[in-house]
């Protein structure tokens, strides 16, 4: 999308998002995975019990932090292209002003506005730990757990790029050709240096 509308407007480089906020959302998922198994394996042992729901809740504390960065950090790439709407590239203007880029955009907007209200919801939950009033409400937990997962799977599944921008798989095709096309040219350019040297030329 940045590489589309314009990578000028982005407070980052383009290929340092994904670099930055999967290895985040990794580290995330890697602390409430270890803080789960050891609530789960505290076997009666309340400290170890509580020690393992206090990894978890730093896990989604850390996770609504990075969702709260990579959000803002959308929000000002956004407002810098609006504001420079008029300096557009052609290509890029006819993708900013389509309904179906608006779609798409609409639609990983609300995705981003339930996840993240499903994990600010779980900070809660876990905040006065396994028996919580809130843990405990099953009605709550349905509407703030379950139905945000649901809704975000929706609207990216009935508005999925390929069909809502699909300026995103010809990029994708793009690098992947570049990369063929980089590798065959040092496989020939190997094949050629490893010839030259097979050649002596007599004296």
């Amino acid at each position: 999308m940045v590489n589309t509308l314009g990578p000028q407007y982005s407070p980052l480089p383009p290929k340092f998002y994904p670099w930055i906020f999967i290895s985040c959302d990794f580290l995330s998922l890697v602390l409430q995975a270890a803080g789960g198994a050891t609530a789960a394996t505290a076997k009666g042992n309340r400290a170890l019990s509580s020690d393992g729901g206090h990894v978890m809740l730093a896990g989604i504390v850390w996770q609504v932090f990075t969702l709260m960065i990579f959000g803002g950090l959308c929000g000002a790439y956004f407002r810098r292209v609006y504001i420079n709407r008029d300096n557009l590239t052609s290509s890029a203007t006819t993708v900013f002003n389509s309904t179906r880029f608006r779609l798409f955009v609409s639609a990983v907007a609300v995705a981003f506005t339930t996840i993240f209200v499903r994990c600010v919801f779980r900070i809660a939950e876990l905040a006065d730990g396994w028996k919580s009033p809130i843990m405990q409400n099953e009605v709550e937990f349905i509407v703030f757990d379950g139905v945000m997962c649901l809704i975000a799977v929706l609207v990216l599944t009935v508005f999925c790029q390929g069909q809502y921008f699909p300026q995103m798989q010809e990029q994708n095709s793009v690098d992947r050709r570049d990369i063929v096309r980089h590798s065959s040219s040092v496989s020939g350019s190997d094949l050629e240096a490893a010839t030259e040297k097979q050649v002596v030329v007599p004296k």
